[in-house]
């Protein structure tokens, strides 16, 4: 009796594991491990609301009676580990209410995944990030009318600004903002911390680990080409959707060859431009627009994969769109 709760409490924790590493699409306990161990070091407020997110999400999704390979796969937990981050970067980590609101929409999340795999299955595309960019907006928008919730002031956060600041790009800042722009998928801005994620998406895959790296370098390039401010460069927030476009377009979710590895090159420029017109639009909940410009762009991109002959669902997206609606990698 013992031996077998232990066993379903370990199998529930490699779930939760392999729900961290699926932020990056790696269904590894491994990288989900390293994933941890890179959010305590940016502080332990984001590494235990990272932890306990991904794990009210999973719970959630079992309870629910979300078929087992998602949960196992961790397919369940990624989007519940960025909206109790996200809630912590956005709301304060330190207070009662930023806790229970995170564990609420950690809650939540798991049914609007389900809402926007079943309206997504139609046209054959994955939820993605989605579905923490709707809750995180929703709850980032309301914070400011809700006393007890909001910690930073009257008002709606300060709206976007016009770029400002020198243009001209160090080679520390570019150094910096290469692997800042890997911590910022998870909204931390530690360069190094991004360094921690970059090892971990390479022990379990390399593939990924060299399009992190590619999406990297190209959103470095499309935000210093079009005369973006260094800070804003090095501090990852002008090119961290750029890696997520790149990992997703080459290799996760189609396969990787010469025109899938162009369509990701174009794909991350795209996303890395679209960033600052969504930070305007979402102005009021302080100019953050979350993955959302990943998940516009991917889901355009694949949106076309049907009328380009050269490129090619990956043969797990494809198996795992036919059995429940959605692709395998989120």
């Amino acid at each position: 009796m013992g031996q077998g709760r232990r066993a379903r409490w370990g199998r529930f924790a490699v779930h939760v594991l392999r729900g961290q590493a699926q932020v990056d699409f790696v269904p590894s306990a491994v990288t989900g491990a390293v994933f941890t161990v890179g959010l305590f070091v940016a502080g332990w407020h984001y590494g235990l609301y990272g932890l306990l997110g991904t794990a009210v999400g999973t719970a959630t999704a079992q309870l629910l009676g979300v078929a087992r390979g998602r949960v196992a796969a961790g397919l369940e937990g990624f989007n519940a580990c960025l909206v109790a981050v996200g809630c912590a970067v956005g709301l304060g980590p330190g207070h009662l209410s930023t806790a229970l609101l995170a564990a609420a929409g950690c809650a939540v999340v798991t049914v609007v995944a389900a809402a926007t795999a079943t309206v997504l299955r139609t046209w054959g595309l994955p939820p993605l990030t989605l579905p923490f960019c709707l809750t995180a907006s929703a709850m980032t928008l309301a914070a400011p009318g809700f006393s007890k919730v909001w910690h930073h002031g009257e008002g709606p956060a300060a709206l976007a600004r016009a770029a400002e600041g020198p243009a001209a790009l160090g080679l520390r800042d570019a150094a910096h903002g290469f692997f800042a722009n890997i911590a910022q998928v998870f909204l931390v801005p530690q360069w190094y911390v991004g360094l921690i994620f970059l090892a971990g998406i390479f022990a379990a895959d390399r593939l990924a680990g060299a399009m992190a790296c590619a999406g990297s370098a190209v959103g470095i390039l499309t935000a210093w080409a079009l005369g973006a401010p260094a800070e804003r460069i090095a501090d990852g927030s002008m090119g961290y959707n750029a890696v997520l476009v790149a990992m997703a377009l080459c290799g996760a979710l189609l396969a990787a060859d010469r025109w899938s590895l162009g369509f990701a090159v174009v794909g991350a420029a795209a996303a890395t431009v679209l960033g600052p017109a969504l930070s305007a639009l979402f102005a009021p909940a302080g100019g953050r627009a979350f993955t959302w410009p990943f998940v516009l762009t991917t889901l355009v991109f694949l949106a076309s994969v049907p009328a380009l002959p050269r490129l090619r669902r990956t043969q797990e997206a494809v198996e795992a769109r036919d059995a429940t609606g959605a692709a395998l990698p989120g």
